[in-house]
């Protein structure tokens, strides 16, 4: 499991639904559909209209991974942080019922404020 105790997990840059949607689609439910997709260097993430999900791409073959699924009815409280003039990354804060704090960061072109709408659809 990803340890998502150390703060910021990801430094994520948006990635092409197509491309990661095979990589988790044995995983998805049935009217399961993908959202969002992001990736950092070889992890990424999927949010769902479900979950989110983190994918711990890990070895030198990349080919062991870690898929945590974060179900949206277990989030308690969620932050969304824009970016700014100096500071260009924006910030996903999510509390999760019997786990804590998860901290996505994002960078690059990201609109983070559709990500907070989309999550509080799902948990308001």
């Amino acid at each position: 499991m990803i340890d998502f105790t150390n703060g910021s997990v990801f430094k994520l840059s948006p990635a092409n639904p197509q491309e990661i949607g095979p990589q988790v689609a044995e995983l998805l439910v049935p009217d399961e559909q993908i959202v969002a997709s992001f990736k950092a260097v070889g992890d990424f993430v999927v949010f769902t209209n479900r979950r989110l999900m983190a994918v711990n791409v890990q070895g030198i073959t990349g080919k062991k991974r870690d898929f945590t699924s974060l179900p949206y009815n277990k989030i308690q409280a969620f932050s969304v942080e824009t970016a700014g003039t100096f500071d260009l990354d924006a910030e996903l804060d999510l509390w999760f019922s019997g786990m804590g704090k998860v901290r996505l960061e994002f960078k690059g072109q990201v609109d983070v404020r559709a990500l907070g709408k989309m999550i509080a659809g799902y948990v308001l």
